[in-house]
């Protein structure tokens, strides 16, 4: 079968990033914000929210199959922030029913079992509607033996929220343990709060990548970005191609990382 000539264009262009890229230094960790599904929906004209942001589900797919393909060991997904509870009922309505079909998805995909994918979400989870709660749970479940690659899924999540349940956690486990507050005040560090966070086993993220034009974190791991590189893409999130993808890792590669010295 023939190729049109943008298809033809764009697969030698890809060929030729990854080339490039193939003996560069490659993230660890990427942590992705995944703006821009209702303007890629009104563009599309779809009316339906589910249809909208299950073309951002969708993306997942592809996502992994690069992360794969480049060896990325740790992805985090912001998929639904704390501020999201502000939208209209029919958007909350779509988003809530597109992230649980692609959790259940998720756990019925081989791809995820052959490739050994731990599945879990971060947030303020007792926030989340029941159903989708179950589904992160059984994606969970399912994927919990697992250790090649890591996808957490950053849902009910606010980088402010997770430093201040961090203090809260330490502090009631200070309590528990006998200290007086001068003592927790005198023991407190960076890496004490740390220990607290939701994923505290995850590296930080060595590249974030925000798709749709908005150039800011809106409060994406706060605390764990303070030597990532960023990435900022116009493309909308459910638009994002393999190219984009792979311009971000090129733009990764050529920056110089001081990590504050």
């Amino acid at each position: 079968m023939k190729l049109s000539l943008p298809k033809l264009l764009y697969r030698l262009y890809a060929q030729d990033l990854a080339r490039e890229i193939a003996h560069g230094p490659v993230p660890k960790h990427i942590g992705l914000i995944l703006d821009g599904n209702r303007r890629y929906g009104k563009q599309h004209g779809l009316k339906d929210a589910r249809e909208t942001y299950g073309a951002g589900a969708d993306k997942l797919d592809e996502l992994l199959d690069w992360c794969v393909e480049l060896g990325i060991s740790a992805i985090t997904l912001w998929i639904f922030s704390t501020d999201n509870f502000a939208r209209s009922a029919d958007e909350l309505s779509g988003l809530s029913a597109a992230t649980e079909a692609k959790l259940q998805h998720l756990v019925a995909d081989p791809r995820i079992h052959d490739r050994r994918i731990r599945v879990r979400a971060v947030g303020r989870l007792d926030l989340l509607p029941p159903p989708i709660l179950a589904a992160v749970r059984a994606a969970e479940a399912a994927t919990q033996d697992y250790a090649d690659i890591q996808l957490t899924l950053a849902a009910a999540y606010g980088g402010r929220e997770e430093i201040v349940d961090a203090a809260k956690a330490l502090l009631r486990d200070s309590v528990a343990a006998g200290k007086t507050l001068s003592e927790v005040a005198d023991s407190l560090s960076a890496d004490a709060i740390s220990r607290y966070l939701y994923a505290p086993d995850l590296p930080e993220p060595d590249l974030i990548i925000r798709t749709s034009g908005e150039i800011r974190l809106s409060g994406f791991m706060l605390w764990q970005s303070v030597y990532s590189e960023f990435y900022f893409t116009d493309v909308f999130w459910p638009a994002f191609r393999r190219v984009d993808f792979l311009r971000a890792i090129r733009a990764y590669q050529q920056r110089k990382r001081r990590f504050g010295r």
